[in-house]
């Protein structure tokens, strides 16, 4: 597609849903949302430069294969749950710890890791999806 709107204004929604993914990311660590839905908006925004420039200068701009994605995120998931296990947990308990970060505590632990091998594994899954129905086309 050719559209100037279309180009102009996808390049303001691109950082913007990408904001809106990490927000989401984020705020999933203690509300809803988390890995899969801050996910699904993150490829939402590539899709919606994929339909404004082209896969080419999608595939430019993401760096990386989307199948490394979801090879990371594996490894996140399955990783969250073993360092549950070097605690003498059972396979995937949340283990916590409370850093002070310029005098604030915030609250990290494995359900953070495994939220983010979430995240990743659906950027990669939706972005291969995207780019095999694209690559038909």
């Amino acid at each position: 597609m050719n559209s100037l709107i279309l180009k102009t204004i996808s390049g303001l929604l691109f950082a913007l849903l990408l904001l809106i993914s990490v927000y989401l990311f984020i705020r999933g660590h203690n509300e809803p949302g988390g890995g899969f839905i801050g996910g699904l908006v993150g490829a939402g925004a590539f899709v919606l430069f994929i339909i404004a420039y082209g896969p080419d200068d999608a595939r430019r701009i993401l760096r990386f294969e989307p199948r490394t994605f979801i090879g990371w995120g594996l490894l996140f998931a399955v990783s969250s749950g073993i360092i549950s296990m070097l605690f003498g947990n059972s396979y995937l308990t949340g283990v916590w710890t409370t850093p002070v970060l310029f005098g604030n505590e915030l609250h990290l632990g494995t359900p953070l890791i495994f939220d983010l091998g979430v995240y990743l594994v659906v950027i990669g899954f939706t972005l291969t999806v995207i780019y095999s129905l694209e690559e038909e086309s």
